[in-house]
């Protein structure tokens, strides 16, 4: 299982795999193919069909049209059997003849992968991979689970984990500050600015509630505008885990060395799932995006108010067990409906797995671990019609 770090990547949104990935392959196959006359992108399944609105074609182009003139074809209808989401460059010479061509996977959270390029962790750096393991372990050494990560990572993951802190708060602050329609023809209005706003006017209580609300919007406008924000894990969920440790920083006065280990622990979450199974919304539907955002803010809310390595484990396990079998399925493939409002109620709902936890001893009868499993093989069963094609579900009636 590799660094959190590569969880938690820094970039410009909509979309982790359909904007970060392409943009990182177009990247590589640039550097190696300089002096090509021109190129051609061919992209597949899931990227073809919600290519446009995930702003793929312009991630690509913004990386190849300055070096040379390129092209881009689309073919929604043909999933290449590896991951459905699919991309082959292609260099060109002068008279029109390839010289060279590679394939591409962006597997998700930004991550790719070359055709024939086996799936594996870059650098393995944690020897449980498992949270059950990591947990006995805990309640053995009287340890959390962000004193585990301390363990595997270098000294420099908490300079890391300060800068990508840094990008969320920036993130929630552009956002409840902007105003405006977010691009790609749908006509949604940003909300965020609205939301901070009106839970002025309530009782502490449903206070609480808005301004949790109008935090994960706010992440989720700015991604949806092509804004800065940290995959966590992806692009399309990256407004839950920044708008839960933001409230409780600002409201419960949480110091920011208690919210870099409370980072920790979301990452480490995060990191189990994508290990085991996917974050890929392509690849699992959206309980792999949203599913495991709630979860990873879960356990690290639950870490800020003093849960138990179990009672942790538990408000993780609720987080992502009430998202299976959740869909996948963009209107006009954009990242904005029903995502923004996903995130917003994801990150209600991770407060509430902290709070159901809280009032147990952490004892429960399925594991996190199980649930990942049972994920992973829900993804796999669910038809391609609802994993990030447009196609179905409420993208159908869109």
């Amino acid at each position: 299982m590799e660094s959190i770090k590569h969880l938690f990547k820094v970039g410009l949104g909509p979309s982790s795999s359909h904007t970060m990935g392409p943009r990182q392959a177009a990247l590589l196959f640039l550097d190696e193919t300089k002096g090509a006359a021109s190129y051609r992108v061919t992209l597949y399944g899931s990227l073809a069909a919600t290519g446009k609105g995930h702003m793929t074609d312009a991630a690509i182009l913004n990386v190849l049209t300055p070096a040379a003139p390129t092209e881009i074809e689309w073919q929604p209808d043909i999933f290449l059997p590896f991951h459905p989401n699919g991309m082959k460059f292609t260099a060109l010479d002068a008279e029109g003849k390839e010289t060279a061509t590679e394939t591409f996977y962006s597997i998700g959270g930004g991550d790719i992968l070359r055709e024939g390029e086996e799936r594996k962790p870059a650098e393995s750096i944690y020897g449980m991979t498992k949270i059950a393991d990591i947990l006995a372990w805990a309640e053995k050494s009287g340890r959390s689970y962000w004193e585990y990560v301390d363990q595997c990572e270098d000294s420099d993951v908490w300079d890391y984990l300060a800068y990508v802190w840094q990008v969320m708060k920036e993130a929630v602050e552009r956002g409840i500050e902007a105003e405006g329609v977010l691009p790609g023809g749908l006509g949604v209005r940003r909300k965020a600015v609205s939301y901070y706003v009106h839970a002025a006017g309530y009782n502490s209580s449903l206070k609480s509630r808005g301004l949790v609300y109008a935090y994960a919007l706010a992440v989720s406008e700015e991604n949806a505008a092509g804004g800065k924000i940290v995959t966590a894990p992806t692009c399309g969920s990256c407004g839950v885990l920044p708008a839960v440790l933001y409230h409780l920083s600002t409201s419960k006065g949480f110091s920011d060395k208690r919210i870099l280990r409370a980072l920790a622990t979301a990452g480490l979450f995060g990191n189990v799932v994508k290990f085991n199974a996917s974050v890929s919304g392509a690849e699992v539907g959206c309980q792999g995006e949203v599913g495991v955002a709630c979860a990873m803010a879960a356990a690290a809310s639950s870490q800020l108010f003093g849960g138990t390595p179990a009672q942790i484990e538990y408000s993780a396990e609720m987080g992502l067990e009430h998202h299976l079998g959740l869909t996948c399925d963009p209107v006009c493939g954009l990242v904005q409906i029903p995502c923004i409002e996903r995130n917003a109620y994801a990150a209600a709902r991770a407060l509430d797995s902290n709070l159901y936890s809280a009032f147990s001893d952490g004892k429960h009868s399925v594991s996190f671990d199980r649930i990942v499993e049972v994920m992973k093989q829900t993804g796999h069963d669910l038809p391609s019609l609802y994993k990030e094609t447009a196609k179905g579900g409420l993208a159908a009636i869109g």
